[in-house]
């Protein structure tokens, strides 16, 4: 008798510890039109139609439910069409930089192991300048854009994560730090390598031990393999024939870094990411779940006092001339980001509303256009909302 009870305590206690699923309910039950987020259907089915993109998922999050999920297209099609589903798994590309590197770096933060005003040549001996931490995550450190992926390839071999940041130290500038808006890699790469500095973990244990597991996002990783790895929607065919799938089409994340990266390089699906936004629109706080404190959240989605002008949050756009995803309608708080393969999230933590869009627009070839695409779809979800 001690022993079935000792085995069902333990069956419950395994059970408990399960993720739980963010819990899927009609869209009116959150105050949303069903009918009016239909129109959102039409307008991805016509970028499909008009071959801009192949497929896409959308989701939409509101008061920590899940309001309307829906898979659109195809995830495949090349060399054979495979039909997009609702738990295909996508290159988030850059918006890697905010659901991994930058709430890693607030983490620190909130543990007291880093300052925002901290200068990065504290950790990073090789920088000799004054860029410090916020500088990095607003994307006004007047670090270049990118950096050499061939020449550094070339001269010191890949991967080689030591060489790129020992190049990204002493790289030329393009600015003097907290000057100029630039959107640069660079920045979240040497974030990341503050933060395995700080932690002694790579980024990809330090995510997912501090953030995915934390929160049960269990199809969320860098360099998927095994079941993740086929649930993968592929991205672009490249020179030689070969279509990537669950690696990172970003070449200095790929080539360089070896598919862990502050700048790209986490794979996930609409699911996972609907309880990460659902977190973060509750204090970052998910189903007893916690990843950062509310002030955490707070000052992280909102801009620095002082850069007002370059519309960037601490690794969110807020309102600089990347943030078009976010649409017309949602408010001025409304936060967000974009990747380059076809990803975007945006939070409006005003009506709790957020949109994840997921598309994989550079396959077959990157050649897809969604800007307007991602604009449109947050203007129909705003005017579904109504109350």
């Amino acid at each position: 008798m001690k022993s079935r009870f000792l085995l069902v305590m333990l069956l419950l206690a395994v059970l408990a510890g399960r993720a739980q699923p963010i819990q899927q309910v009609p869209p009116e039950q959150v105050g949303m039109s069903s009918a009016k987020l239909k129109l959102a259907d039409e307008a991805i089915r016509k970028a499909i139609g008009d071959k801009a993109i192949p497929g896409a998922v959308l989701a939409v999050v509101r008061s920590g439910k899940l309001a309307y999920l829906k898979a659109y297209g195809n995830k495949q099609v090349y060399p054979t069409a495979v039909p997009m589903d609702v738990s295909t798994v996508f290159d988030m590309a850059s918006c890697s930089k905010s659901i991994s590197t930058a709430i890693s770096t607030m983490i620190l933060v909130e543990e007291g192991k880093l300052r925002l005003t901290d200068k990065v040549k504290l950790y990073i001996p090789a920088f000799t300048d004054n860029i410090r931490v916020v500088d990095l995550l607003t994307h006004t450190s007047g670090l270049p854009a990118y950096a050499p992926v061939a020449e550094l390839k070339e001269k010191y071999g890949a991967p080689n994560p030591d060489a790129l940041i020992s190049y990204i130290a002493t790289c030329k500038r393009d600015t003097l730090p907290a000057v100029q808006f630039k959107y640069s890699c660079l920045n979240f790469i040497t974030l990341q390598r503050i933060v395995e500095t700080i932690s002694g973990r790579s980024l990809r244990d330090f995510a997912k031990e501090n953030i995915f597991s934390v929160l049960g996002m269990q199809h969320t990783d860098y360099n998927p393999s095994g079941e993740l790895l086929a649930m993968c929607a592929p991205t672009e065919k490249q020179k030689e024939g070969v279509v990537l799938k669950g690696i990172v089409h970003d070449p200095l994340a790929r080539i360089m870094n070896g598919g862990v990266s502050g700048n790209a390089g986490v794979f996930s699906c609409a699911t996972d990411l609907a309880i990460l936004v659902a977190a973060l629109m509750n204090g970052g706080e998910y189903n007893g779940k916690r990843i950062l404190s509310p002030a955490s959240v707070r000052v992280m989605s909102s801009i620095p006092v002082g850069m007002e002008q370059f519309g960037r949050s601490l690794g969110w756009d807020v309102s600089s001339a990347f943030a078009t995803n976010k649409g017309d309608l949602f408010g001025p708080r409304t936060f967000g980001h974009t990747g380059y393969t076809g990803t975007s999230i945006i939070i409006d933590p005003d009506t709790k509303t957020s949109v994840i869009l997921l598309t994989n627009r550079v396959h077959p070839e990157d050649k897809g256009e969604v800007g307007r695409l991602r604009a449109v779809v947050a203007n129909i979800v705003a005017g579904a909302i109504n109350n």
